[in-house]
């Protein structure tokens, strides 16, 4: 019987803003992307984050928004009620982006943490295209690759505990592209480290 052939796994690193804890009653307000690299049976292999990127800025879907949310980002509500793109055809372009820059390959949404982004980007795929490019489940969470690579329990982890030669030099700016860029070298940088110990990733 010929060995099952493992297709690879793409893995897109995502950042969102959004003015509340959970999407519906509250929005996305913008969607940053970034290629991290390419994991295939031969190991991992880093991509540059700046060169297959995709933002989009959305219009609000509702009237209710938290301040102190709104404020980490700085975007203003009124003016993307007006020039924001319609979720739909953000979420349509997003969708095609992620086919693309993923051909013959399995897209994986990786973040940090990814549960607060893949909330909102789920719920607005689902909501907005009836579909996901990374089906119901193809995300991968930063601290928990961390927290299993250096034996740490989750609660523990922290940007500020991680080893210096793991973060990305690159500011967090709570721009979606930014920090999504940033974190993509995050990702890389964690797929390379054997763990507490280890010479630090090139």
């Amino acid at each position: 019987m010929a060995p099952r052939r493992i297709k690879p796994s793409l893995y897109i690193s995502v950042d969102i803003e959004a003015d509340g804890p959970i999407p519906g009653p509250y929005s996305m307000l913008s969607l940053g992307a970034a290629v991290a690299g390419q994991q295939d049976p031969d190991g991992f292999t880093a991509a540059d984050p700046e060169e297959r990127t995709f933002y989009r800025e959305l219009r609000p879907i509702s009237e209710e928004f938290v301040p102190e949310a709104l404020s980490v980002s700085g975007l203003d509500r009124e003016r993307l009620g007006r020039e924001g793109a319609e979720p739909a055809v953000a979420l349509a372009e997003f969708t095609d982006w992620v086919r693309e820059v993923a051909a013959g390959a399995q897209p994986v949404m990786c973040g940090y943490p990814a549960s607060y982004d893949w909330t909102f980007l789920y719920w607005y795929l689902i909501r907005f295209t009836g579909s996901s490019p990374f089906g119901h489940s193809g995300c991968l969470d930063m601290k928990t690759l961390y927290a299993t690579k250096a034996g740490l329990p989750l609660r523990a982890v922290a940007k500020g505990t991680m080893p210096r030669e793991l973060l990305s030099r690159r500011r967090h700016t709570h721009h979606a592209l930014d920090d999504a860029v940033e974190q993509a070298e995050l990702f890389a940088n964690l797929m390379a480290w054997r763990g507490p110990g280890s010479s630090p990733p090139r």
